[in-house]
C-alpha cells in the first residue's frame, strides 16, 4: 500500500466533483493525490491510428487540466497523474489496492427503478481491498457540524470500520455518531405488543453493548465528539434517513465469495445508491 489518495477520472461531473473531495482527503492526511484516467479501448483487433491519437489527447489533456487546477486550489499539495488501459472496473480496482484511500464518483439509480447508472464503482467498491469513498455531483452540507454517521453491526468484528471512522472524524475535526439499527426477533411475537418493555429492555443492551465497542476507541480519540444511538427500523433505511444531514456516511463491507462479480450487503447497497452524501466503504474481515 502507498500513503496516497487515488481518485478516478473520467470528465463526467461526478467524477469532477470525487477529485475536489478527493484532493481535500490527502491535503487531511498530508499525502499525495493521485489522478488516474483508464482508457477503455473498443473490443476490436485493430483501433486506427488516428482514433488512438485522439483518445491519448484527449487523456492527456484531461489529466493536466485537472492537476494545473489542482495545484492552484491547493498549493503544495503533490499531484501524479496516470493514463491506463484496460477494462475501467479492473484497472481502478487495482489502483485501489495500492492507496491509502480511492475515491469515486457515484450517479446512484437511473430513472428505471432498481436500474444501477455506472457498473464502474459498485465493482470497485465490492473488489477493493482498500477503503473506497463514492461522491455524488450534488451532495448535501460539508460544514463541519453534520458530522459523521457509521452504520455498525455490533454482532460482527469491526475494527477497521473504527479506525477509519475515528480518524476521519479527528481529520476533519467533526462529530461522529454510531448507528445500529435493530428489529425484534419474529420469535417475540405478541410479546412486545403486549409489554413495550420488552422492546426497551433489549434496545439498552445494545446500546451498552454499542457503548462498550465504542469506549476504546473514544479514550484514544479524547478530542472527537461521539455519540451512540441503538434505534429500531431497517439499517438502511435508517442510514439513508441520517445520510440527508451527513457531511459522509461510513458502512462496511465484509469479504465474501460469491460465483460471479463483486457482492455488496444490501445495507451498503442501498446506502450507496440513495446517500445524498459521500459513501465510504470500508473491506471488513
Amino acid at each position: 500500500m502507498t500513503a496516497q489518495v487515488t481518485v478516478g477520472l473520467d470528465g463526467s461531473k461526478e467524477s469532477l466533483a470525487a477529485v475536489g473531495w478527493a484532493a481535500t482527503a490527502a491535503v487531511l492526511r498530508e499525502v499525495p493525490l493521485r489522478l488516474v484516467h483508464v482508457e477503455e479501448w473498443p473490443n476490436t483487433p485493430e483501433l486506427p491510428l488516428a482514433y488512438a491519437r485522439t483518445m491519448a489527447e484527449r487523456s492527456e489533456s484531461l489529466l493536466r487540466d485537472e492537476a494545473d487546477r489542482l495545484r492552484k486550489d491547493h498549493p503544495g499539495l503533490e499531484i501524479l497523474t496516470e493514463r491506463a488501459r484496460g477494462r475501467a472496473a479492473e484497472e481502478l480496482t487495482a489502483a485501489a489496492n495500492e492507496a491509502d484511500l480511492t475515491v469515486l464518483g457515484s450517479r446512484g439509480l437511473g430513472g428505471v427503478r432498481g436500474f444501477i447508472v455506472g457498473s464502474v464503482s459498485p465493482a470497485v467498491v465490492g473488489s477493493a481491498r482498500r477503503p473506497v469513498v463514492l461522491v455524488r455531483a450534488e451532495g448535501t452540507s460539508t460544514s463541519p457540524e453534520s458530522g459523521i454517521v457509521v452504520g455498525v453491526d455490533t454482532h460482527h468484528p469491526c475494527e477497521a470500520l473504527l479506525a477509519f471512522s475515528f480518524n476521519e472524524a479527528a481529520r476533519r475535526n467533526t462529530p461522529l455518531r454510531f448507528l445500529h439499527s435493530w428489529t425484534l426477533p419474529a420469535s417475540y411475537g405478541y410479546a412486545a405488543i403486549m409489554d413495550s418493555g420488552i422492546g426497551e429492555e433489549l434496545g439498552d443492551h445494545l446500546l451498552g453493548g454499542l457503548d462498550d465497542l465504542v469506549a476504546p476507541w473514544r479514550k484514544r480519540y479524547a478530542g472527537v465528539d461521539v455519540a451512540a444511538t441503538a434505534v429500531v427500523g431497517s439499517p438502511a433505511y435508517q442510514l439513508v434517513e441520517a445520510s440527508q444531514t451527513s457531511q459522509l456516511v461510513v458502512v462496511g463491507r465484509r469479504n465474501r465469495k460469491v460465483p460471479l462479480g463483486a457482492h455488496l450487503g444490501h445495507v451498503a447497497h442501498a446506502v450507496i445508491h440513495h446517500s445524498p452524501a459521500p459513501v465510504a466503504v470500508v473491506p471488513l474481515p
